[in-house]
């Protein structure tokens, strides 16, 4: 499926950082077509002494990066390349170049174990979670601009369409609740929301920075149709999911949850009697980034619903529905998501509005520790892992500080 309101950005991407401009790509989808429920557009002024600020924590936690690195070329676990994937691009989005510059031969040994990892099949990864380590490494790839990689990058996003769950892969029909969508890989058979998303970002933008010829495309793309039909089966709104499970509620209309029939944030019972599933944050951002990246209109009662529900359940002191639990993924993908959908202020439940990204970037700001890194006191999905989540932090102000 192409991005039909997709601009030719050949002229923007000399000079800048793709990182940055990736999300100008997205979002151009859906400038000057306003998102009512939750939302307050509204031009962002800058604040050189906010960005500033933002650029020195930046610069703390890459040196603090910078120093993680194994004699290996990986960071923090080398049967995950992944985690030197997040590494390397939160490098690449340095704004100031210093740290980027002074970790060259960083950056460089990374690389090159990233590309040690290519398999045969194209996969970027060592044992396991073969669909998260090539998605996440294929956006690093991508974010070095170097023309050496373009073999890599073409083979890895191969193998990620391969991984989709349709019926020319893997046999699975539609009517099978997980066709469309893509898992982690290896042992782990089922789709996710998070793999999908994941899986969904590399594709969509390793087809327009490095795009095949519309012969190409048609023979090998992902079947985005199926893919939205998995991404609305993860959604609390019974009009769009056709799973029993998809609830009406208010509390969890909207939003979303892990796969269809699963929520990691459990159940609640209903006062008719009736059991939901419960949404919760960081699925419903990875839900409102999938839909934009299969080119949903922002008028879509979809993404209305979805922008609705994260509206009313904003919070930076949890990862609503799951605590503590997945906290900094979830401040991640929040900063992914609203700067693609071009939303400044969401208005909450009270009807008050809030900048979130001033509220964000305060509680980074907060939280990042004296060594220039950050951990989430709660180790569920590796977040007690310094690396990662100084990783997920970075990349959150990076994209913040390109806001302002």
């Amino acid at each position: 499926m192409k991005n039909k309101m997709f601009p030719d950005i050949r002229p923007v991407v000399l000079g800048l950082m793709v990182i940055s401009f990736c999300l100008l790509l997205v979002s151009a989808s859906f400038a000057g077509k306003g998102i009512d429920a939750g939302m307050v557009k509204k031009p962002v002024t800058g604040d050189i002494s906010l960005k500033h600020e933002i650029q020195h924590a930046i610069g703390k936690g890459l040196t603090y990066l910078m120093r993680q690195q194994q004699s290996g070329g990986w960071w923090s676990q080398a049967e995950y390349p992944a985690l030197t994937g997040l590494v390397l691009t939160a490098f690449a989005g340095d704004p100031s170049g210093y740290y980027r510059d002074a970790a060259r031969n960083n950056i460089i040994t990374g690389y090159n174990y990233i590309i040690k990892c290519q398999k045969p099949d194209g996969g970027i990864y060592v044992a396991g979670l073969a669909n998260y380590n090539t998605s996440v490494s294929l956006m690093a790839l991508l974010v070095a601009r170097n023309p050496a990689y373009k073999n890599v990058i073409e083979k890895a996003r191969e193998f990620i369409i391969r991984e989709q769950d349709t019926e020319k892969n893997k046999n699975i029909s539609g009517d099978n609740p997980y066709y469309g969508g893509i898992g982690y890989g290896g042992r782990y058979k089922h789709s996710d929301l998070s793999n999908t998303m994941m899986a969904l970002e590399a594709v969509y933008y390793s087809n327009r920075m490095t795009p095949l010829s519309s012969e190409q495309t048609k023979k090998s793309d992902l079947d985005w149709k199926a893919a939205l039909k998995f991404v609305q089966r993860c959604q609390n709104l019974p009009e769009y999911n056709d799973q029993p499970w998809a609830s009406e509620d208010p509390v969890n209309r909207g939003g979303f949850v892990y796969f269809p029939g699963n929520s990691k944030a459990g159940e609640m019972k209903l006062a008719n009697g009736k059991i939901a599933l419960r949404s919760y944050g960081s699925m419903s951002y990875a839900g409102l980034l999938s839909y934009i990246y299969a080119d949903l209109d922002t008028n879509d009662p979809r993404v209305k619903a979805a922008v609705q529900w994260l509206s009313e359940n904003f919070s930076l002191d949890e990862n609503p529905g799951m605590g503590k639990q997945g906290l900094y993924y979830y401040y991640h993908t929040m900063a992914k998501a609203l700067s693609a959908a071009r939303i400044d202020k969401l208005k909450l439940k009270d009807g008050k509005t809030v900048n979130w990204r001033d509220q964000l970037v305060g509680k980074l700001l907060d939280l990042q520790r004296p060594d220039g890194s950050w951990v989430n006191e709660n180790g569920r999905w590796w977040e007690n892992d310094p690396v990662l989540v100084t990783s997920y932090s970075l990349l959150a102000m990076e994209i913040m500080w390109r806001g302002l």
